[in-house]
């Protein structure tokens, strides 16, 4: 939700009426008030155009130059005809220095990473840590579907100071991150740089119908290991949820192999159990029949007690009050409620 709050405060700073906008993206007015609470990676894509609309800016104000709606399009077609990794992200990185006046990201590489360095136009304030997000989940997010893979992350460094939400932040980049920093730059792994651009213009229709939410917090790759274990899941009753190790054996891989790939993925099966848990209970609850321990049991909970416990650290609400705020909003609105 601090991302989401601070995606609005940008639009309200603007003169936008975000009410609505955060409305037409199913974000419900409850949610917007409690700190703790999570949106899916879908609403969030969906409020991002939605304001990148409004504003006719798709950065969001946060540039002297506006990035008009209709840059990320052309972004991606220029750097679908790229034919490797590196050049897709040096495409991709040339674009916005040419759209944007204030920041910009230099392309440096080496046996060891890519590094994108991270630059602001003198006599300008140094950028928000948003700002520096933003940059590069539209950057970072197209390289990784053009070679259709995530790319690690190794390290990354921002001038800034510390922001509130820093371990959202953590989760978007890398755990070795700081701030206050000398200069701001972001360390990929070289792997994938020489990498072939697989992607179509066919494929990138799909693409942009669905971008940013398919990236905008995490690039997720659906054919990673932790869409894998997700669909392997999904497939399941959640009271039937095998562990690691029958997890790897239904892959066909070494326990030891599924818990290095999904570690270089930024997940574990615990979190991937965790997530699904969270979206699955969500779902549930908008159905008035099931009772709150219906829905506990249904989702992996033998305890209603820790199925509210664990539902509180999920979305900082009891579930009944969850619901009962989600069927005011949809009565406010005439929507019915997801």
């Amino acid at each position: 939700m601090s991302l989401v709050t601070e995606t609005l405060a940008l639009a309200r700073l603007r003169g936008l009426d975000t009410a609505p906008l955060a409305e037409a993206a199913g974000i419900a007015t409850a949610a917007l008030a409690s700190p703790r609470a999570r949106v899916s990676a879908a609403q969030y894509g969906a409020l991002w155009s939605g304001i990148a609309r409004a504003l006719d800016d798709e950065f969001f104000g946060q540039d002297s130059h506006a990035m008009k709606s209709g840059s990320f399009v052309a972004m991606t077609h220029t750097a679908l005809t790229a034919r490797t990794g590196r050049h897709a992200l040096q495409r991709a990185a040339g674009f916005i220095r040419l759209v944007l006046d204030d920041l910009a990201g230099h392309v440096e590489i080496d046996a060891a990473r890519a590094r994108i360095v991270f630059v602001h136009r003198m006599g300008t304030p140094v950028p928000t840590m948003f700002a520096y997000a933003t940059w590069f989940i539209l950057v970072y997010g197209l390289v990784c579907w053009l070679v259709g893979r995530r790319i690690p992350l190794l390290a990354a460094r921002f001038r800034c100071p510390a922001p509130a939400a820093v371990e959202e932040y953590r989760l978007m980049f890398c755990d070795d991150m700081a701030f206050g920093q000398a200069a701001s730059y972001v360390d990929l792994a070289p792997g994938f740089l020489d990498l072939p651009v697989i992607q179509t213009p066919a494929s990138a229709r799909t693409f942009l119908r669905n971008a940013p939410g398919s990236f905008v917090v995490k690039y997720r790759n659906p054919g990673s290991f932790a869409a894998r274990v997700r669909r392997t899941l999904r497939a399941l009753p959640a009271t039937a949820w095998p562990d690691a190790d029958a997890l790897a054996r239904r892959l066909n891989v070494a326990p030891a192999t599924l818990r290095r790939r999904l570690k270089q993925e930024g997940h574990s099966c615990q979190s991937i159990k965790d997530a699904l848990r969270r979206d699955l209970a969500i779902a549930a609850l908008a159905d008035p029949a099931r009772t709150v321990a219906d829905v506990a049991a249904a989702v992996g909970f033998a305890e209603p007690s820790a199925f509210h416990r664990a539902f509180r650290k999920w979305t900082g609400m009891r579930p009944a009050d969850y619901r009962l705020a989600r069927q005011r909003e949809a009565a406010h609105s005439g929507i019915k409620a997801e």
